[in-house]
């Protein structure tokens, strides 16, 4: 602490310069890169933390300062410095698989660290056994790239040419992979310059005293506003990941036991006690280091759904400061969340995407469904072959549907990692050898109910040379729940001329001619679909967002005309309604239809599953 009250004026001049450095960061770093994943698709994040190690922007989510400062003392660190590590099992925690590539640098005021700006972004290509260096089949993290531990990668403005040449050597994408640490490290020295000023404006203590107000803020709103809304006592839920890429499909368990005191100094206790053991394929992750202060900060967002108003919600920024609310309980080593080297890892967004949805799920139990329903937005496709230019790797990472809400439907085609987007089909078509004949929404992905789930992409892509198709994704057998007697969304789905692909996929054949079709995940629904307005309904299928007979099977509504001359007909939509809410009552989570697929044993008894 620095033992000096904040200015409260110097406190909202300092929270706004950290915001636009972060965002002057990342926009640097939009503008000079040179791979489609980080330029185009903006899969990268910009954070800072000062030097106690806290993050103090809340925009977005980053990984962590605390490796580089465990293998690079901060007393021995000098202007001009970048610092570079990918390792999962050497970060801490912060680093979720390889293609994630991490640059820090330390920000200097009368020559001691202040602060640090730090970057970190999905990269084409790292190496590994398959281009893109996401392996769905691997057993080993030595198949998925070349594993960097932190090292300091420019030495007083000095870039390190030999590393830079070792991991340039070890990619695919060379150019792209050089390009894009370039513009990362400038970006960042820049963004380092920037803070260096404001230290030099006001001073470290008056600076750091608005750190600590910063933090402070955001724990005591976020237990003020937003613990106190969940009860006290103990709350369980979990959910499951449907494969990993190497045995057959089965239920691989995450498990929350949420303990809620708020007497105490931590309010919220999170045990994954109940987690299946790690999984042989690659959708493991080490989040068990530095006290789960990754994870905790992944999680946190979540806790934003009971805000008063949405308005407020996106007011609530996720900072350092959800840390001390929240205590992590990890089961023993050898699970999904607590792998033991070399175990792989590139998968493991069916680990953390899904934690999040657990964390909704046993909040929504505990508070009567305050929360949204389930959403699964992130998954990675792509295709990789041969142009008259070399070879080449079209990677895309396509959202989904979120879920329906207890004010508002779900939003549609959204990505979990912010300002991220879809890749141009100009760009895309003009770029590898494939044409992009349709990319719309997939009508009826949704989930129905009173507020319907958010719409997943309906892509065709019709390739022009041979190649091999990829896919990393989840949710292809299992849907996104639904709340409140709302019903799940659809699942992803893949064709290649009408064959159904696997969730996980390396290296299918897809021939010049051949059409990939595409269908991302649709969100879970809030509260049952026959308390939809019947209007609603009937703009859904204005907009096409949902068809004729979606309406009628799953909304009771009964429709006539044409899409562009839609009428309700109230008679026969009440009498079909009435017949529907004599079924029995939808349970309060709904799975889909996919659940009885899959084999490997039954749930937990305490958990509720259609």
């Amino acid at each position: 602490m620095t033992g000096r009250t904040a200015d409260p004026v110097l406190v909202e001049i300092v929270e706004g310069t950290l915001a636009s450095v972060e965002t002057e960061v990342e926009t640097a770093i939009a503008r000079t890169a040179r791979s489609p994943m980080i330029r185009d698709a903006h899969d990268f994040r910009a954070g800072i933390h000062d030097a106690r190690l806290r993050k103090l922007t809340g925009r977005s989510y980053s990984a962590l300062v605390q490796p580089v400062v465990r293998d690079f003392p901060i007393g021995t660190m000098r202007p001009g410095d970048v610092f570079f590590h990918n390792d999962v099992y050497l970060s801490e925690g912060g680093i979720g698989h390889l293609p994630d590539l991490c640059v820090t640098v330390p920000v200097f005021h009368e020559g001691e660290v202040v602060a640090f700006v730090q970057a970190f972004g999905h990269h084409d290509d790292i190496g590994g056994a398959v281009p893109g260096s996401m392996p769905s089949h691997a057993r080993s993290a030595f198949e998925e790239g070349l594993m960097v531990p932190p090292i300091r990668l420019w030495d007083e403005g000095v870039p390190n040419r030999a590393a830079l040449t070792i991991m340039t050597r070890n990619s695919r994408m060379p150019d792209s992979l050089a390009g894009d640490l370039d513009a990362e490290c400038s970006a960042c020295l820049m963004g380092a310059r920037r803070l260096g000023e404001l230290f030099g404006r006001y001073g470290r203590e008056a600076v750091e005293a608005c750190f600590d107000a910063i933090i402070s803020k955001t724990t005591e709103t976020f237990r003020r506003e937003l613990l106190a809304k969940i009860p006290e006592g103990v709350h369980v839920w979990e959910d499951y990941a449907e494969h990993d890429g190497v045995d057959e499909p089965r239920l691989h368990t995450q498990r929350i036991t949420l303990t809620v005191d708020h007497s105490a100094d931590t309010p919220l206790t999170i045990d994954f006690t109940g987690t299946s053991a790690q999984a042989k394929g690659p959708i493991n992750h080490a989040g068990d280091y530095a006290e789960g202060v990754f994870l905790k900060k992944w999680l946190a967002p979540i806790l934003r759904n009971l805000a008063d108003t949405p308005e407020r919600m996106a007011e609530l920024d996720v900072n350092e400061g959800v840390v001390p609310l929240i205590r992590m309980v990890f089961p023993e080593k050898g699970t999904l969340l607590t792998p033991i080297f070399p175990a792989p890892t590139n998968a493991r967004t069916f680990v953390i995407l899904r934690l999040l949805g657990v964390l909704a799920g046993v909040l929504a139990k505990a508070t009567g469904g305050r929360m949204p329903a389930d959403q699964e937005t992130i998954r990675y496709t792509g295709v990789y072959g041969e142009s008259d230019d070399g070879p080449y790797l079209m990677r895309e990472v396509l959202g989904g549907g979120s879920g329906g809400r207890w004010y508002a439907d779900g939003e549609d085609t959204i990505h979990v990692v912010p300002d991220s987007r879809n890749i141009p089909a100009e760009f895309a078509e003009a770029r590898w050898p494939f044409r992009v004949e349709r990319l719309g929404l997939a009508v009826d992905s949704g989930g129905p109910g009173e507020f319907r789930g958010g719409l997943g992409y309906d892509k065709h892509i019709r390739m022009l040379r041979d190649a091999s198709f990829m896919s990393i994704a989840d949710r292809s057998i299992l849907s996104c729940w639904g709340v409140n007697g709302g019903r799940a969304g659809r699942p992803f789905q893949v064709t290649v001329d009408g064959v159904e692909m696997e969730g996980l996929v390396d290296d299918f054949p897809v021939r010049a001619g051949q059409v990939i079709r595409i269908r991302t995940t649709g969100g879970g629904g809030w509260g049952s679909p026959y308390d939809r307005p019947a209007e609603r309904v009937a703009d859904d299928v204005r907009d096409g967002k949902v068809s004729f007979e979606g309406a009628r099977d799953d909304y009771g509504v009964v429709l006539t005309g044409t899409r562009d001359d839609v009428v309700v007909d109230a008679e026969a939509t009440a009498r079909l309604r009435e017949r529907l809410r004599e079924a029995p009552p939808a349970a309060f989570f709904d799975r889909g239809p996919g659940y009885p697929r899959l084999s490997g044993g039954l749930p937990h008894a305490e958990v509720d599953i259609v």
